[in-house]
């Protein structure tokens, strides 16, 4: 099993660290560390602070993804999604949020907002080619097998 520090930032004592939700989650419910209620308009962007720091063991990201009652109730989602939290990266967790829904969306202080999933990563290493190997599927993309 991969563990994961957590270091809450000063003021943000009072948030729940990150947990799954259920016993068998994928992953852990990140929370919203606003003084204050803020609101996201519809089509707004927001940075929202989770209020922690991590240390994601190498060979590993966080790959920081919707909630899907939010999504679906409300039309708000993770912009980058799903977004990565690198294992050299050190400073806050922030969620990204978009309102496509009809209405403002209210965040208020230890919401749920993402989902942070751990995934492995390969280390890579690029080559320069001057020719590539060929495959039945070649230079189509972009809806060449239909819509």
């Amino acid at each position: 099993m991969a563990k994961i520090l957590v270091k809450q930032m000063p003021g943000n004592e009072d948030l729940p660290l990150p947990e799954p939700a259920t016993r068998h989650s994928a992953g852990v419910d990140l929370r919203a560390a606003v003084e204050h209620t803020v609101y996201i308009s519809q089509g707004e962007i927001m940075l929202i602070p989770t209020g922690i720091q991590v240390a994601i063991p190498p060979g590993f990201e966080w790959q920081i993804r919707p909630r899907s009652g939010l999504a679906l109730n409300h039309g708000v989602t993770v912009l980058n999604s799903p977004g990565t939290i690198d294992s050299d990266y050190r400073g806050q967790v922030g969620v990204i949020l978009i309102n496509h829904g009809t209405e403002q969306f209210a965040v208020r202080r230890g919401d749920r907002i993402a989902q942070a999933v751990l995934a492995s990563v390969a280390s890579v290493e690029m080559k320069v080619a001057s020719e590539l190997p060929g495959t039945a599927r070649g230079e189509g993309g972009f809806g060449h097998t239909g819509s």
